[in-house]
């Protein structure tokens, strides 16, 4: 749904991709607010947990949720589940509160600021860390000397490296896939996120891109009129009819949402992590725009590209996830557009009554300067959006930077495929040698302290 119109499409839910994946459902107690003394309200917290292969005393690969339900991750971070065998690792899937199941105040969780408000990237990591410490209490006969591992990808990544950052005690090293923990204010030219999108297309078709480009104009002159926006209205099936010039901007607004998730789901075989899609989409689009198009007919390979997918907004986008974005038109495939953040931060309080902290994130963890941290790998494919914002060159040698070619949103974290690309294969194999060392590591400092 976006501000009243929506596709007529047929959508399912996301299923594992591999029938092997079991878990148990467990739940623990949470503290709403964890730095506040004035707060006793409590809510339990969804965790996943896989032992099949573990040892006593075996390393603990602790996966920090993202935005959405943990099962959805869970069914498809099948790089956890591949080499769990081979390190004898017990697998954590740890709900991040305000999603799935994790609800602090029940259906009540997001009627307004006062019950949302605790729905931050610094409460969910306390969450992460206090999970830790009962796992290693509640299950002291397995856990209490096992080395855990953060692992994410996109903001589940971000908070995996944060993770790491935040709280060394818990975790021994972090694996963060995807994770544009540099895309925020100051840090990151707002352009890059675009102008990688539209890489990610020229790789199939320069036609394509152009297509896409030209596609702004003609659905601004087309939804100029009354005729015009019913025939926008029929082609891209909307549920409600476009009545005003308003409403087709929102409708372009849901086009650079849809090519921008097409990009970051270019995987190159069918998947299900966000919505079904074919293998290659980006490629599968770009059929529909391989040749020149324009007026009416433009419009006609538009829709049935952009059918492929379909998104929503997010709520903590508005309150610390403030990432600067940007298009020109001339380097990207996009309709100009420049960032506001005064009309961002006014956009956030009208719709969900709050206001935004742009710098923030930027203050809690460092923006930059992460030279102190230490054992943690940023991955990133060259044709993910986010890679823009990602860490591409390492501060020290601690911090292991692992760039894919021919790689989309976190590809490197699910499950190994007949199709993947050689470099995928290769990222793979080197974070694996990188997580037995930590683990040769931290063995050895244990057993120096006996």
């Amino acid at each position: 749904m976006f501000n009243g119109h929506c596709l007529q499409i047929n959508s399912k839910k996301s299923i594992p991709e591999q029938q092997s994946i079991r878990y148990k459902t467990v739940f623990i107690k949470q503290q709403v607010d964890h730095f506040s003394y004035g707060n006793n309200d409590v809510f339990d917290q969804r965790v996943l947990i896989n032992s099949d292969y573990f040892e006593p005393y075996g390393p603990v690969f602790f996966y920090t949720g993202n935005e959405g339900d943990i099962t959805w991750f869970c069914n498809n971070t099948g790089f956890l589940w591949d080499i769990a065998e081979e390190f004898n690792a017990a697998l954590i899937f740890a709900e991040h509160r305000y999603y799935g199941l994790s609800l602090p105040y029940g259906n009540q969780s997001y009627k307004d600021p006062q019950h949302l408000g605790h729905l931050t990237s610094e409460q969910a990591l306390a969450d992460y860390s206090v999970l830790i410490d009962y796992l290693r209490n509640e299950y002291g006969k397995y856990f209490a000397k096992s080395p855990f591992i953060a692992f994410g990808g996109s903001y589940g990544g971000m908070l995996a490296s944060w993770m790491r950052m935040k709280y060394p005690a818990s975790v021994i090293g972090a694996l963060a896939a995807s994770a544009p923990i540099f895309q925020f204010e100051g840090l990151t030219d707002c352009g890059v996120f675009y102008k990688t999108v539209t890489k990610a297309y020229e790789r199939f078709s320069m036609k394509c891109v152009s297509n896409i480009r030209k596609s702004w104009q003609v659905i601004n002159k087309i939804g100029s009129t009354t005729e015009g926006r019913k025939y926008i209205t029929k082609k891209f099936s909307l549920c409600k009819p476009l009545t005003t010039v308003n409403d087709v901007a929102v409708v372009k607004g849901w086009l650079f949402n849809t090519w921008t998730n097409l990009a970051m789901m270019n995987y190159p075989y069918k998947s299900n992590f966000m919505e079904p899609l074919p293998a290659w989409p980006v490629k599968r689009a770009c059929s529909y725009l391989n040749k020149s198009l324009d007026h009416e007919v433009l419009i006609d390979g538009i829709a049935k590209a952009v059918k492929l997918y379909y998104n929503y907004r997010w709520f903590q986008s508005c309150t610390e996830m403030v990432m600067p974005m940007c298009s020109n038109g001339i380097d990207d495939m996009f309709e100009r557009r420049d960032w506001n953040l005064k009309e961002f931060c006014d956009g956030c309080t009208n719709k969900f009554k709050v206001k935004t902290r742009p710098f923030f994130v930027v203050s809690q963890y460092g923006g930059r300067n992460i030279s102190a941290a230490s054992n943690i790998i940023f991955s990133n494919g060259d044709l993910d959006p986010w890679s823009g914002g990602g860490v591409l060159n390492s501060p020290n040698p601690s911090i292991h930077v692992i760039l894919i070619k021919d790689g989309a949103h976190h590809l490197d974290l699910r499950f190994s495929n007949k199709d993947d690309p050689d470099s995928v294969k290769q990222a793979r194999k080197r974070e694996i040698e990188i997580i037995q060392q930590w683990l040769k590591d931290y063995w050895q400092n244990l057993k120096e302290k006996i």
